[in-house]
């Protein structure tokens, strides 16, 4: 199996220098560079294409979200999924993480084991959130989305794919489940996120799962 290749953002030496350890010490997982602050988190997710960015959101010349934003736009880091990597539990700080792009959001203080499993769920296009985040999200999410929802139900088979998008099932995978193409599962969830009014499928995952649409 190929290695999950493995970008570390964050201005501290310390934090670096333990992310760096765990990494080497799994299988699997291979870090490709660090930076040490936004602007160069940025550049080197174009230079290296990395899998996994791991991105602190306090840095120096260019913050966390602003590096998110610019990495979601760029053709060249398309593949690159952002795991927040953070202090930092505030709602305002959750929110905008998740709608610049990211579709993990991690504490530091959470286990190692934690770490690594999030690393691997956020290669495979699930969200992964810490406890306290997914609490908090979860309520800042509800409002705007009931009130979406009553104006626009989905149909029975937007329903089946976001229960599946819940689970963390990639697009690839729900059409193998449900006999579409890849394509239109792609657009299923687009009008998912359009009627519910989110920004992204992480959003979408906890939405289902805070309606008991899915189960966590």
């Amino acid at each position: 199996m190929k290695n999950i290749r493995i970008l570390i953002a964050d201005d501290h030496p310390i934090v670096r220098e333990g992310l760096r350890l765990l990494i080497a010490s799994e299988r699997g997982m291979e870090l490709v560079g660090e930076a040490l602050n936004g602007a160069e988190a940025a550049e080197k997710a174009r230079a290296l294409n990395p899998d996994v960015i791991l991105m602190d959101l306090v840095m120096p010349q260019k913050d966390g979200l602003q590096a998110i934003r610019e990495i979601k736009k760029d053709a060249k880091c398309v593949r690159a999924k952002i795991l927040v990597l953070t202090s930092f539990a505030e709602d305002d700080q959750i929110l905008a993480a998740m709608k610049a792009g990211a579709i993990g959001y991690l504490l530091k203080d959470s286990l190692p084991e934690e770490l690594l499993k999030s690393i691997r769920d956020v290669y495979e296009g699930k969200p992964s959130l810490s406890s306290p985040v997914t609490s908090r999200l979860l309520r800042e999410l509800s409002e705007g989305a009931q009130t979406a929802n009553e104006q626009d139900e989905l149909t029975e088979r937007e329903m089946e794919v976001l229960k599946l998008v819940a689970k963390g099932l990639s697009n690839q995978d729900i059409a193998r489940q449900v006999g579409l193409s890849e394509w239109t599962v792609r657009a299923r969830v687009s009008a998912i996120l359009e009627k519910l009014r989110l920004s992204n499928r992480t959003q979408a995952a906890l939405y289902a799962i805070k309606k008991g649409w899915s189960e966590v």
